[in-house]
């Protein structure tokens, strides 16, 4: 039985002047490269690493999100639309029934996290630093960034809840009247918590360049497998299937992130350094 609900329908804009809004997801994507721009400045001052290349790598990654999240979900969550309208994927506007501005309408994150992971193969050619310190260190803010995203994601009234009957359900407004599990929410959290004890533990166990990146991806990814029973599904295509696109997407990374920490276990990250320094 409901004891209570937030009856959820916030306004799209944190600020609208008619010829100028700033919407709430805007604001918390730009939040989510900000707090990762700070965190990665930190490490690299740490570690000794040249400042004045964190400009680049910011354009390296932010490109590799973008790019990544925007074909991932063309290609994983509504091919059939998109094989049919490629152009749309490119453009922010559609021809069909009628020429309409749409913006950029879907992002996957498994597809964000392999242009990050392309993005930073050319980095790291180009400047000539290791890859596996420089997976280490973006895989340590992907949480916190996630986290503002799924904040976004909430102010949205977007990837919502099964319905729940527990006493913390929403009422997204801007789809229904029933009460649902805020998922965005449990993301947000989980998300955040994974940074908190990532960022903790490397302090204090110091492992081999790569072994952080492995936990990361296996954490969040195991999490991921977990919420994606109790979110509604993201595509037509995907009702009745055991797993949904989510969870198949994120088995890969699971395993994956285990043969690394496997394989970098044990070794102390400051062995390793020496050679992304050079």
């Amino acid at each position: 039985m409901v004891l209570a609900t937030v009856l959820w329908n916030p306004s799209d804009s944190l600020i609208d002047l008619g010829f100028f809004a700033l919407r709430y997801y805007s604001m918390f994507f730009l939040l989510a490269f900000v707090s990762s721009y700070i965190v990665v400045k930190r490490q690299f001052v740490k570690y000794g690493i040249d400042v004045t290349l964190m400009d680049s790598l910011t354009v390296y990654v932010v490109l590799g999100t973008l790019i990544g999240a925007r074909l991932g979900h063309c290609l994983f969550y509504d091919f059939d639309y998109y094989s049919q309208h490629p152009l749309e994927i490119i453009l922010p506007f559609t021809f069909t029934p009628e020429f309409r501005i749409t913006g950029f309408q879907g992002l996957a994150s498994h597809g964000g996290g392999i242009g990050i992971m392309v993005s930073l193969i050319l980095f790291c050619r180009k400047f000539k630093l290791k890859l596996w310190f420089m997976l280490d260190q973006i895989a340590l803010v992907v949480p916190l960034a996630g986290a503002f995203i799924r904040l976004g994601n909430l102010m949205n009234s977007e990837i919502i809840g099964k319905p729940a009957d527990v006493s913390w359900a929403f009422v997204f407004l801007k789809v229904d009247t029933i009460p649902r599990h805020p998922a965005q929410l449990y993301e947000a959290v989980a998300y955040m918590l994974i940074f908190i004890f990532v960022y903790l533990m490397i302090s204090k166990y110091p492992k081999a360049s790569g072994f952080n990146f492995g936990l990361v991806i296996f954490l969040i990814f195991c999490f991921r497998i977990g919420i994606e029973f109790i979110k509604e599904d993201q595509s037509a295509f995907e009702a009745g299937l055991l797993l949904n696109m989510g969870q198949i997407l994120s088995i890969p990374f699971i395993l994956t992130g285990m043969v690394i920490m496997y394989l970098k276990r044990g070794v102390p990250e400051e062995t390793e350094l020496k050679i992304a320094k050079q």
